[in-house]
């Protein structure tokens, strides 16, 4: 083998040997552990948030007050328990199914793949010289000025060529044999792509996914009549939303939106089982904090894309929810195709919410209503069907919620319609 055929080819892939992967955690297989987990990560993260709601603990980040949980929503506590142990169940058990057919997990593997895509870097270091000629410079002469000061520089910029690296290996005949080494920064760089890339960039198509997926089924369950008065009308019983009520839904929806969108996302961008567990409890923990009734300025979920407990809040209001479909990551998709709230600032509607539950515990206080009329006079959103742009998506909005025939839905709007009465009542008051 002469020395140019050893500096110009690539180095050879280490042999591999693949064994079962033992459990993460002793004596529960990973298969098991990945059903257990998001289900664990539900009931802490939920019950956690209901217990900062009974004491109140953080209550000028609160959304809602807690009269507004007890006299606005329209489904019992006991309700959206059962509701969501039966979507749990049923998560479960097609967990279990796909369990069933994915093959075991292994491992051994993974000094071979870095090794590939080592082999990559050096197959794409030989298009450097004709790129750098584009642009008039002259990178093999560079590389032999560098020379022996830059070892390293010098052969990237010669298209990969390092002549100086080298290792002996055994060859199948039992001779040795010196063949080409890799450099330490393309393993170095292999490595970075294989154990942080690479999953990052499933991970990121994985959120895509789910987003693409629930907000058409989404967007859909609330265009069709039949779909949303038989189906999704159920989940917005909860005008309020509260963290453990993050998956009520009627059975059949939150098998198609939840748990077969996540396993499509999971399936599609080969996840493995390990990386399954961070992504199906992650996106849970998603879900919940989406409905918790916090805006947190401090939670990094909250923070780092604009869907959030405050956007999606907006969507379970009688004036909102015919907007902000997207959920539970990104919001790409309302603003692509205009359903996103566009009624402006919404801190007068929600004072006058808040004013109205207060009332029918507490009787009307003056100071009150002065507060609920100064955030109504300075924001300009006052009535019930805002001006200019949102009109529309209001006046749609109150259309959907009479579509829930079984359970209030013409009480809902009855009950807001009084509340706007005695809200523009103040208004007028303060005026005169």
């Amino acid at each position: 083998m002469s020395n140019a055929t050893l500096a110009f080819g690539f180095p050879p892939l280490p042999e591999y040997t693949l064994k079962p992967l033992p459990p993460l955690i002793p004596s529960i297989p990973d298969k098991l552990l990945i059903l257990i987990l998001p289900v664990a990560a539900y009931w802490i993260v939920s019950l956690t948030w209901h217990f900062i709601d009974v004491n109140d603990y953080l209550s000028k980040y609160r959304l809602h007050t807690p009269a507004e949980v007890l006299k606005r929503n329209h489904a019992t506590r006991w309700e959206v328990l059962r509701d969501v142990l039966l979507q749990q169940v049923v998560q479960t058990a097609f967990g279990i199914a796909m369990a069933a057919v994915e093959p075991d997990d292994v491992f051994g593997k993974e000094d071979y793949d870095i090794a590939v895509w080592a082999r990559r870097l050096r197959g794409a270091q030989r298009l450097i010289p004709n790129l750098l000629s584009l642009f008039g410079v002259d990178a093999l002469g560079s590389a032999s000025k560098l020379g022996a000061a830059h070892p390293i520089l010098a052969g990237a910029l010669s298209g990969g060529n390092y002549p100086s690296l080298t290792q002996t290996i055994m060859m199948a005949t039992g001779e040795e044999a010196v063949v080409p080494a890799f450099a330490n920064w393309e393993l170095t760089v292999a490595k970075a792509i294989y154990w942080v890339g690479i999953p990052a960039l499933q991970f990121f198509f994985g959120a895509l996914i789910i987003d693409t997926w629930q907000y058409w089924l989404h967007r859909i369950m609330h265009t069709n009549p039949w779909l949303y008065s038989h189906f999704h009308s159920r989940h917005h019983r909860l005008y309020v939303p509260y963290a453990y009520g993050a998956l009520y839904n009627h059975p059949l929806e939150g098998f198609l939106l939840d748990t077969l969108g996540t396993g499509i996302a999971y399936k599609v961008v080969n996840m493995t089982t390990r990386q399954g567990m961070w992504f199906f409890t992650g996106s849970t923990i998603k879900t919940i904090d989406d409905h918790c009734g916090y805006a947190l300025p401090w939670d990094p979920l909250q923070f780092l894309t604009s869907n959030n407990a405050g956007y999606h809040d907006i969507h379970h209001q009688s004036w909102g929810i015919k907007t902000n479909f997207s959920q539970p990551f990104f919001t790409f998709w309302d603003r692509l195709l205009g359903t996103q709230w566009t009624g402006g600032d919404v801190s007068a509607r929600y004072e006058r919410s808040r004013l109205a539950a207060q009332t029918k515990s507490d009787g009307i206080y003056k100071d009150e209503i002065k507060k609920a009329t100064h955030l109504a006079q300075q924001n300009g959103v006052l009535p019930l069907v805002p001006e200019g742009k949102a009109t529309k998506q209001a006046v749609g909005s109150r259309e959907q919620v009479l579509q829930d025939r079984e359970r209030g839905g013409a009480q809902v709007l009855a009950e807001e319609t009084a509340e706007e009465k005695a809200a523009k009542a103040a208004v007028a008051a303060v005026g005169r």
